[in-house]
C-alpha cells in the first residue's frame, strides 16, 4: 500500500506551493514527491505516475493508494484514472481522522520541522532543500519502527541482511566482553 497527501509551503514573493508525496506504507520510503503550484487531480495523477515509474512496477502488481478526502483525491477524474487506466485501487481514510494516513502525516510534519527552518525566496531553493531532506530521510535517518533502519534498506529488501550482521556483531561483542571479564578475574586472583 502507498500513502499520498499534499502539504504546502510559502515561497516569499512567489506565493504558495504544494508538495505532493507518495510514501510506501510498509517501509516509509518516499517513492516520489513533486512540488506543484496547485492541488488538483492532475497533480496527483502526475505524482502517482512518476512513483509507478520509479518503483518499476509491473502492470498487475500495483499497490493500493491510501489518501485523505481532499477534493483532488475524491474527484471523479482521479478515481476513473486510477481504476481504469492504472488498475489501482484507491482507499480513503475516514473523514476528519488523519491518523488513518498517519505515516505520511508524520513524515510531512517531520520534514516541515526541518525544511521550514529556512525562508525560501525562489521555488528552486525549496526544491533543493526538499531533495536534500528526502535523500537523508530515505537513506540515512533511522526509524525505530523499522528496527532502527532507514526506509531505503527496508524498501529495497536489505533489512534482514543488515539485522543479521548486527546480531553477529552483538554476539561477538558479548563473547569478547565475557572473555575479557574472565581474563581480568583470573589476573586479579
Amino acid at each position: 500500500m502507498w500513502q499520498t497527501d499534499f502539504t504546502y509551503f510559502k515561497v516569499i514573493g512567489w506565493g504558495w506551493y504544494y508538495l505532493s508525496t507518495v510514501l510506501d506504507d510498509y517501509s516509509r520510503y518516499i517513492i516520489h514527491w513533486e512540488l506543484c503550484d496547485s492541488m488538483k487531480a492532475e497533480d496527483v495523477k502526475r505524482t502517482v505516475n512518476s512513483a509507478i515509474e520509479k518503483a518499476k512496477l509491473k502492470s498487475k502488481a500495483k499497490p493500493k493508494l491510501l489518501s485523505d478526502n481532499g477534493s483532488c483525491y475524491i474527484s471523479n477524474e482521479l478515481r476513473t484514472y486510477l481504476k481504469d487506466d492504472l488498475k489501482m485501487k484507491q482507499v480513503h481514510g475516514k473523514p476528519m481522522h488523519p491518523q488513518t494516513q498517519g505515516k505520511i502525516e508524520r513524515y510531512h510534519r517531520t520534514m516541515k520541522n526541518v525544511v521550514k527552518l529556512n525562508h525560501f525566496y525562489h521555488p528552486e531553493e525549496l526544491v533543493e532543500a526538499l531533495e536534500k531532506f528526502v535523500e537523508n530521510y530515505n537513506n540515512k535517518r533511522y526509524h525505530e519502527s523499522l528496527k532502527n533502519l532507514p526506509p531505503a534498506d527496508v524498501y529495497f529488501g536489505r533489512s534482514e541482511q543488515i539485522l543479521e550482521k548486527r546480531r553477529q556483531i552483538k554476539s561477538d561483542s558479548i563473547r569478547k566482553r565475557r572473555q575479557l571479564y574472565f581474563q581480568q578475574k583470573l589476573i586479579n586472583l
